[in-house]
Parts: structure tokens; C-alpha cells; sequence
């Protein structure tokens, strides 16, 4: 099949991206303190030389005392920030673009079991699954607190010179309790029985994160329908809850939704193969990146248990990137593995094309 599709150039607002490869953020826990180091920097400049078109990184937190969830993961705030300029330039300097993912774990906790929050810990109604509560809910000051940090963040990543932002709402991080009825049991303006009433503080932050940045530099946001506390959760059950879901959002100034999935093959909706991205982008006209096992035979979930995943076909991929399904491709693992992937499929050269095992979450490649 031609890969032609797959290497069009991409324009959105001031940014145009040479091809619609995106390297997936992906946490690495590689920033003791929470400063990124000269080897973050290497690690995303080998993916730049590799012609990744746009690359997202892990997720990096605003200052909020209990955003993260573990002490290596990077913070976008004070003394990081120096060194996220590093980083930019290093990329830049291979010829990359690079937007942060901007980022909240709220009642997400237990990524070390050293680790404890630095502070009180965000969650809209202190729940950390569905009926069970372990903290206090957020008060109107912590939520215009985070909200303010959000755009703080974004205020930074357009100084040093990021070419777009993400902010991450899915995967059962702070912004998506917020969505998610499971998690947000609130009865004040911030919560509520629909899905538009819940996506209010989202849509404040990415009103913050527009202000931040101003009106040329995307922004992108990352949504699921499945949370880490359950793989079978459901925001919007159908496309009227979709359209419900991220309408106020893209009115907000969302540029492109990411719309995560564990396998992006797998349709949305009964009725209809459209996958998430595909959904998304009918009902908001957005443009929207794809992502969920891109390249490899086995989903990412299960390489956190140890399972490994060989390349796979990317014809699937590629049929529905030409009839215009979504804009965008996320590669997570395939990436992790091989910094030069993209360009191993640009030439054909499939016979090099590294298969993932559990090994490379342990080392920056």
C-alpha cells in the first residue's frame, strides 16, 4: 500500500508538520527531582533526527503540591523550566517540532509506593474509583488555583519556545474525573448529570491554556473514553453524548483532539466503523490524531504486565488516513523502541523494524 497518506504535510494554525507521524507521549520517569536531563533531551532529539513529525512528551505537571503521582515524573514550572528549553532546542536543532503535555494525575496515586504527594491531594470529589472516597473535594479556590496553573504552564511552553501545547484529559487523570460521572459526584456548578455540566472545568482549562498561548500555537487535548480505574468506561454513550461531550471544549479553542484508545482499529459506536478519532472529528470538524497499538500486534496495556507485541501491518492505518477518518497518527511503543521507525517505514525497510519488549520502559533509548 502507498504511504503516501502517512507522509503529507499537516497544517494547523502557525504549525506545519512535514508529515502525520506523532510520537505519543508517554510517561518515562527519567527527571529525578522532576528536572529533565541532558538524557530526556537526547532521548527526544533521536526521535526528531528519526523524522517524527510532531513529538508530544511525557507527561510534565503543573505546580500544583500533588500533581504527580511519582518523583522522577517532570514538572513544568520553576527550575525545570531551563531545562525544557533545552530540550526544545535540541529537537529544534535536529530539524523536530515538540509541544509538552501539559498534566494533573489528581486522585491517580501509587505509582511508587515511596512516593507521597507533597501537598492535598485535587480531586473533584475525592474519589479514587467509583464509591470510594479517600480525600476531600476540591474547594472553588483549589479548582481556580489549578485552572491558573494550567495556564501558567501554558504561558511557559509558548516563552521557551514549544511549536504546540497538549493538555492531557483522559486516562482517568484529574481533568477526566472531572468528566467522568464515576469520579465526579458534585452537585455545584462543576459537576452535574450531563456530560456538559461535568466538562465545564476541562473547558476552563483550555480556555486558560488558549489565553496562555495565544491564538497562532495549537492546542491539542487528549481524551479517552476508558480510565485506568476501568478499561470499560464510557463518557459519551452515543454520538449525541459525543457531540455533548466536546463541543463546548472545541468552542473553547481546542485545535485537535486526541482520542486515545487501547486498539485504534476497534469502532465507537454500534452501527458504524468509525473509531474514536473518526467520531470525534465528524462531530466537531476538528482535525484529530489516532492512537492505541499503532504498528505492534499487542495493545499497551498489556506490556506494563510484561507482554511483548511485534510489527504489524499499518494497512488498516493507511486506508483510513486516506478516506480522511483522522488527521493524525500517534505512535507510542513502536517509538519507545526504535527512534528511527519513521523513517524504517518511509523506506520500506519493514525486515529492521524492532519488536517491543517490557525492557525498553526501563531505559531511555
Amino acid at each position: 500500500m502507498s504511504l503516501d497518506a502517512l507522509f503529507r504535510p499537516f497544517t494547523v494554525k502557525n504549525l506545519t508538520l512535514p508529515n502525520r507521524i506523532v510520537m505519543a507521549p508517554m510517561t518515562r520517569s527519567f527527571s529525578p527531582g522532576g528536572i529533565p536531563t541532558s538524557d530526556v533531551a537526547g532521548y527526544y532529539r533521536r526521535r526528531a533526527e528519526g523524522g517524527v513529525g510532531l513529538i508530544v512528551t511525557e507527561g510534565t505537571v503543573v505546580e500544583r503540591p500533588a500533581a504527580r503521582n511519582d518523583a522522577a515524573v517532570p514538572v513544568f514550572h520553576g527550575d525545570a523550566l531551563p531545562q525544557w528549553r533545552k530540550v526544545v532546542d535540541e529537537v529544534h536543532a535536529a530539524g523536530g517540532l515538540i509541544a509538552p503535555q501539559i498534566w494533573h494525575v489528581g486522585s491517580a496515586r501509587g505509582q511508587g509506593a515511596e512516593w507521597e504527594p507533597l501537598g492535598k491531594v485535587d480531586a473533584p470529589s475525592g474519589l479514587v474509583a467509583p464509591g470510594k472516597q479517600k480525600y476531600e473535594p476540591m474547594t472553588d479556590e483549589d479548582i481556580a488555583d489549578t485552572i491558573a496553573a494550567f495556564g501558567a504552564s501554558a504561558r511557559a511552553a509558548k516563552d521557551i519556545g514549544f511549536d504546540a501545547v497538549e493538555i492531557h484529559g483522559a486516562h482517568g487523570y484529574l481533568i477526566d474525573q472531572f468528566f467522568w460521572p464515576g469520579l465526579n459526584a458534585r452537585d455545584d456548578r462543576w459537576g452535574g448529570p450531563s456530560i456538559a455540566e461535568r466538562a465545564r472545568f476541562g473547558v476552563e482549562v483550555v480556555k486558560a491554556m488558549r489565553e496562555g498561548v495565544g491564538e497562532d500555537i495549537p492546542v491539542i487535548l487528549r481524551l479517552s473514553q476508558w480510565k485506568q480505574q476501568d478499561y470499560d468506561a464510557k463518557i459519551a454513550a452515543n454520538p449525541d453524548e459525543l457531540a455533548e461531550w466536546l463541543l463546548p471544549l472545541s468552542d473553547a479553542g481546542v485545535d485537535v483532539f486526541h482520542c486515545s484508545q487501547r486498539r485504534f482499529w476497534e469502532p465507537e459506536f454500534e452501527g458504524s466503523d468509525l473509531n474514536f478519532a473518526g467520531w470525534t472529528k465528524k462531530v466537531t470538524g476538528k482535525p484529530t490524531i489516532t492512537v492505541g497499538s499503532v504498528g505492534l500486534d499487542g495493545e499497551f496495556i498489556a506490556a506494563f504486565g510484561g507482554a511483548g507485541s511485534e510489527p504489524a501491518s499499518l494497512d488498516g492505518l493507511i486506508e483510513r488516513l486516506e478516506r480522511d477518518e483522522f488527521d493524525l497518527v500517534a505512535v507510542g511503543r513502536a517509538l519507545l523502541a526504535d527512534p528511527r521507525w519513521v523513517e524504517k517505514i518511509r523506506d520500506s525497510r519493514h525486515d529492521e523494524l524492532l519488536p517491543f519488549e517490557r525492557s525498553y520502559l526501563a531505559r531511555l533509548t
